[in-house]
């Protein structure tokens, strides 16, 4: 179904953007001295408040069933995300949409794609944009 597979494009695009964000915000926090508690509970109820934050929170800690407490572990792994936000880069240029963060999202899970993180979840990109190669 062309809808659906638009929605479901769409929808991943959004998530892997949304998880990068996240995971910037908990980088810059831990810069700033600020504990990942402290970050979660300030930006899970106020603006800040996303899936990608407060379901599948890439810090180990505030969500007991994140992958970031396993690990990393994948509930869905980087590379499903960089086919996903492949796909939507592809769509995009059919359509003629422009999708800058969509395209950023894509070049920075295809770099930690190809540092041998294929397989495990896309939430550990947390670690890529730490500077660790983990």
């Amino acid at each position: 179904d062309g809808a659906g597979q638009a929605a479901k494009i769409c929808n991943n695009m959004i998530l892997g953007i949304s998880m990068i964000g996240v995971a910037e915000a908990f980088v810059l926090a831990e810069k700033l001295g600020l504990s990942h508690q402290a970050l979660f509970d300030v930006a899970s109820t106020s603006s800040g408040q996303c899936w990608s934050l407060t379901t599948y929170c890439p810090v180990p800690g505030p969500v007991p069933a994140s992958p970031a407490n396993r690990d990393y572990k994948p509930g869905f792994a980087a590379a499903l995300m960089l086919k996903d936000l492949k796909l939507s880069q592809e769509a995009a240029q059919g359509a003629g949409a422009v999708t800058p963060l969509g395209a950023e999202a894509t070049q920075l899970y295809a770099l930690f794609n190809a540092q041998g993180h294929a397989g495990i979840d896309f939430s550990g990109i947390i670690n890529f944009l730490r500077g660790n190669k983990r």
